[in-house]
């Protein structure tokens, strides 16, 4: 089975799941999601933790306390499925995902004996969801750090997707002693957006994040990561944020979502990139059009927002010792989208293959 349908398998198998064991929830709580085929996936409703989810691997959970508050972040610490090469890759998730979703990238990078930590940063997947929190990345990079000390890992790859991709450059900046290599796949922050859209307060956002349904959420994802064009292959991608507006704990996310986009927009990392120590490789999906508050912008350079073509070869260009590897007529998600072009380039970096900067066709 190829890693794409195993993915997909596994991510079915959750949902039915968490279908049967949730309706009780809510007679109205499914959602029939129009797709380019004929089927339509039903999407269950999610409590704040996920609980009705099962991940591909064993989760795990580290207690400590945050902002004076009890807090528990879950992870995924998956030994090697061959003979161990000492070497330990942490894959830090986007904004609208979890762990779970790594499970080909984990499946690969194990059968070629790395150790793999995939967790979910306080505020996602099914780790704690704490309320009134201080959402930064100086705080989720703290965390991780001392994730990592726990689980007696000193130094390891930081590979990251998305919102990520700030939290690992934030990481590398705070912990450069402990980043081997640095992978940024599609992360979002390769431009600063309060410099052209207007500032949305929390409050004003968390009213919007209320109003979101499973539908919103795939449109969002249609039009931001798929180019518009959305195909059956993609509907994991819904389970978690769709379910979470149809579940017990919508309010709870409507407020999490809000904090957190509020520290994507005024968070910027790539005015530091100049001192990133380690190794990089950049990922990047030239198709993707990806920016925060992009509807909050002027309607005259809405256009301009998002274009990964040439973020991609700006930040390669800002970060020192960088690689590019461009995917051409790929979106926001290169580990769904094409997986056998993401994990080749992947596992040449970590192999010390250094590939020179290039369009992949």
């Amino acid at each position: 089975m190829s890693h794409k349908n195993r993915n997909r398998a596994w991510f079915t198998r959750q949902a039915v799941k968490a279908l049967l064991t949730l309706t009780v929830l809510s007679s109205s709580a499914s959602f029939a999601t129009d797709t380019a085929t004929s089927s339509a996936p039903k999407i269950a409703p999610q409590d704040a933790l996920l609980s009705a989810m099962e991940y591909p691997y064993p989760v795990k959970t580290f207690e400590f306390t945050a902002q004076q508050q009890p807090v528990t972040m879950a992870y995924m610490d998956v030994p090697p499925a061959k003979k161990a090469n000492g070497k330990t890759v942490v894959l830090l998730h986007g904004k609208n995902f979890s762990g779970a979703y790594w499970q080909s990238t984990i499946d690969a990078l194990t059968k070629q004996g790395y150790r793999v930590v995939a967790p979910d940063q306080i505020g996602f997947g099914k780790s704690s969801k704490p309320e009134g929190f201080q959402f930064t990345f100086q705080a989720l990079a703290d965390n991780t750090k001392a994730l990592l000390d726990k689980l007696n890992i000193a130094q390891a790859t930081i590979a990251s997707h998305s919102m990520g991709g700030m939290l690992a450059t934030r990481f590398a900046l705070m912990y450069p002693d402990s980043v081997e290599k640095l992978v940024l796949i599609n992360p979002i922050g390769l431009e600063d957006w309060k410099r052209t859209t207007p500032y949305q307060p929390i409050d004003q956002a968390i009213a919007q994040e209320r109003q979101q349904t499973p539908e919103k959420v795939k449109s969002y994802m249609t039009a931001a990561y798929f180019d518009g064009k959305w195909k059956a292959d993609y509907n994991p991608l819904l389970a978690i944020q769709a379910g979470w507006t149809i579940g017990p704990d919508a309010e709870k996310i409507a407020e999490i979502d809000a904090r957190t986009s509020d520290m994507v927009f005024t968070q910027p990392v790539l005015y530091e990139f100049g001192d990133l120590k380690a190794p990089t490789l950049l990922i990047i999906g030239t198709r993707d059009r990806t920016a925060v508050g992009r509807s909050r912008a002027p309607e005259s350079i809405r256009a301009q927002l998002g274009r990964y073509d040439q973020l991609g070869k700006a930040a390669a260009k800002a970060i020192p010792n960088a690689k590019l590897v461009e995917l051409e007529g790929i979106g926001h998600v290169p580990q769904f989208e094409d997986f056998d072009r993401y994990i080749a380039a992947l596992k040449g970096f970590l192999a010390n293959e250094s590939p020179e900067t290039r369009s992949g066709n």
